[in-house]
């Protein structure tokens, strides 16, 4: 058995299959059982080690050589592939609570193995056409057939397209400054056209636009997909970069552009969410503010770099899945999703209500949900390095507070007259119910994300010395 087979190639034929003989119904269960055995395999079965199950050998091998490429996965990728796997099972799993149309699973099983395939590439800046082929993926799973892209569509995919030649071309200079590391003038032009392939990819301000115009225009549980699987990559790109780099990790003024970058990302993202009568927009900005904070811990200058990113991360895959899908649910009631049409609906949905407000006060980093020991570990690092930054982060996550309480207005504000119901059918009751639950035990018992964080710095170790 081999691992790249197992879990890049194998998913995307599964996807394939999935599209075109199966229905949608079938379709969640069927990709989301997939996606949680391959997380289970990743998790329980070591890469590149002989297990001995009675009489027969069993070893993943961690290498396969395909179109004159390598791609491998070592024993260290293990948890951060289960952590992938199992988070995409419970977008999968939560589709047919969704309403979301029959090709999210499979283009989402494709789009998942593509991004999959680009942390085990060799020579891994052929990750960044691995990201461009999952950013066309996208398209579809976005727009129906028979609909043209909307706007926040097409503006993604032209600046997830503009961010390839930068890095493509940096990646080219970088080997030039390996050699010479004393040549300041390409050094200086390698590190500006990295900084601005990353800038595309991570939609830093003011090119998030796209992200609240997508959040408007499209569907929204297709969306919130998007808007946690190729952030959650791109991170793990960057940190492959300073990882392999030492003169991009030790250099101070590109430290600190990643840091002041995520600084206003978070800062503008808050303000601006307070601000919006939208409950689309709304979390399109805290998306936002959250890739903000992965890149002021990408820009934080301490050995805890790796542990603090994802700490970040993996919060963050169930918080916008059980945001994502409350709003769905409330969006067939509430459509177009402004403060006017979800007037009241705590009522007629309390339970997508009350799932949609903790999602959102655990983006805000509140006490006891699974936003806030990442928050804390982060501001706890910030502070000693910038009091400055630490103060306008601490006003982007202000922004989303006040977005949340403006939120919980407009879902009250009903006649006296007005009877409590429960529309919510019971697999929609019963996802959302596991989504909180998980909100609350990560935010209480952080120490659960233990085993995870234990091993994934081995994925890196050069930016935990």
């Amino acid at each position: 058995m081999n691992a790249p087979i197992l879990w890049i190639i194998a998913p995307f034929i599964a996807g394939g299959s999935i599209l075109l003989l199966l229905r949608e119904r079938y379709a969640a269960y069927i990709g989301g059982s997939i996606a949680a055995l391959l997380a289970l395999i990743a998790w329980l079965v070591p890469i590149d080690t002989a297990l001995l199950i009675g009489s027969v050998s069993l070893k993943i091998s961690p290498a396969v050589v395909f179109f004159g490429r390598s791609f491998e996965l070592s024993p260290a990728d293990g948890p951060l592939i289960a952590l992938i796997y199992g988070l995409a099972a419970l977008w999968f799993f939560g589709t047919e609570a969704s309403g979301a149309a029959d090709r999210f699973v499979p283009l989402g099983l494709m789009i998942i193995a593509l991004l999959t395939a680009s942390i085990a590439v060799e020579p891994f800046l052929y990750a960044a056409l691995l990201l461009e082929m999952a950013a066309m993926l996208v398209i579809p799973l976005l727009t129906p057939s028979y609909q043209r892209p909307v706007r926040g569509v097409v503006r993604f995919l032209i600046y997830q397209t503009f961010a390839m030649p930068f890095i493509l071309f940096s990646g080219w200079m970088l080997a030039g400054v390996e050699a010479s590391p004393s040549d300041l003038g390409s050094t200086v032009q390698a590190g500006v056209m990295l900084m601005m392939g990353f800038a595309f990819l991570f939609a830093i301000f003011p090119l998030y636009n796209w992200i609240p115009q997508l959040m408007e225009e499209a569907s929204t549980y297709p969306t919130g997909f998007l808007l946690w699987a190729l952030p959650t990559f791109t991170v793990i790109f960057a940190l492959g970069f300073l990882d392999r780099y030492a003169w991009l990790r030790n250099t101070p003024q590109i430290a600190d552009a990643i840091l002041y970058a995520g600084v206003i990302m978070t800062a503008t993202a808050g303000i601006l969410g307070a601000l919006q009568r939208h409950l689309g927009r709304i979390l399109g900005y805290a998306a936002i503010a959250e890739t903000g904070l992965l890149l002021i811990a990408l820009g934080l200058r301490s050995p805890n770099l790796v542990d603090i990113v994802f700490l970040v991360l993996i919060p963050r895959g169930l918080e916008l899945s059980v945001w994502a899908l409350a709003l769905s649910i409330i969006k067939q009631k509430a459509y177009p999703l402004k403060f006017s049409d979800a007037q009241g609906l705590a009522r007629k949905y309390p339970i997508a209500v009350s799932a949609l407000m903790i999602a959102h006060l655990s983006v805000a980093g509140f006490p006891l949900l699974a936003g806030f020991p990442s928050r804390l570990a982060l501001w706890q690092e910030l502070s000693l390095q910038s009091l400055a930054a630490s103060f306008w982060v601490f006003i982007g996550s202000s922004g989303l507070l006040v977005a949340a309480i403006r939120t919980l207005a407009a879902f009250v504000m009903a006649g006296e007259d007005s009877a409590w119901e429960i529309n919510e059918n019971w697999t929609q009751s019963l996802m959302l119910g596991i989504g909180i639950l998980g909100l609350f035990a990560i935010g209480a018992f952080p120490q659960i994300l233990q085993p995870f964080l234990a091993n994934l710095p081995a994925l890196f170790e050069h930016l935990h010395q």
